[in-house]
C-alpha cells in the first residue's frame, strides 16, 4: 500500500473517530436534553461537513504517516482527541450543540399563526422551535410553514 493511500485512510480512521465522539456528545447533553426525537445516524449524517472532514483527514493523515516525530504526533492527536472527547461532559456538550444548531430571533408562519422564536434544531421534516409567547418549546411540520 503506498504511503498516500496509508496516510488518506489513517486519516478518515481517526477522523471518524472523533466525530463520532463529538456528535455523540451533542446527540446525548443537547438533543436528548430538549427531547428532540432524533436519531444518532440521522444527527451524525445531516450535519456532517465534507469539507472540515476532508481537512482532518488530510491533517491526521500527514501527522499519522509523513511526520517522524512520535511525541510531537502523539500530542497534536492526543490534543485534538481530547477535544473531541470534551463534548461528553453535558455543559461542554450542550454548548457545543448550542452553537451549532440555535437559530436566535426567527419568524416562522404557517396558515394560522406566526410563531417568534428561537430554533434548537432544523431537522428533515420537523423543527424544534422555542416559541416567546407561548414560552415553551413545540415542533412544527415542514410542509406547514409558509417560505
Amino acid at each position: 500500500m503506498s504511503k498516500l493511500v496509508q496516510a488518506l485512510l489513517g486519516g478518515m480512521f481517526f477522523t471518524f473517530i472523533l466525530d463520532f465522539f463529538i456528535f455523540l456528545g451533542i446527540k446525548l447533553h443537547y438533543i436528548d436534553f430538549y427531547k428532540i426525537d432524533l436519531y444518532y445516524n440521522i444527527l451524525f449524517a445531516d450535519n456532517q461537513n465534507i469539507f472540515i472532514y476532508a481537512f482532518f483527514t488530510l491533517l491526521f493523515g500527514f501527522i499519522i504517516t509523513y511526520i517522524d516525530n512520535y511525541k510531537l504526533s502523539i500530542a497534536i492527536i492526543g490534543s485534538l482527541s481530547i477535544l473531541a472527547l470534551l463534548t461528553l461532559i453535558p455543559p461542554i456538550g450542550h454548548k457545543v450543540g448550542e452553537i451549532i444548531f440555535v437559530q436566535k430571533n426567527i419568524n416562522l408562519k404557517d396558515s394560522r399563526h406566526t410563531y417568534i422564536g428561537d430554533i434548537y434544531y432544523d431537522g428533515r421534516d420537523k423543527i424544534t422551535f422555542y416559541d416567546y409567547e407561548l414560552q415553551k418549546i413545540i415542533t412544527l411540520n415542514k410542509k406547514e410553514l409558509k417560505q
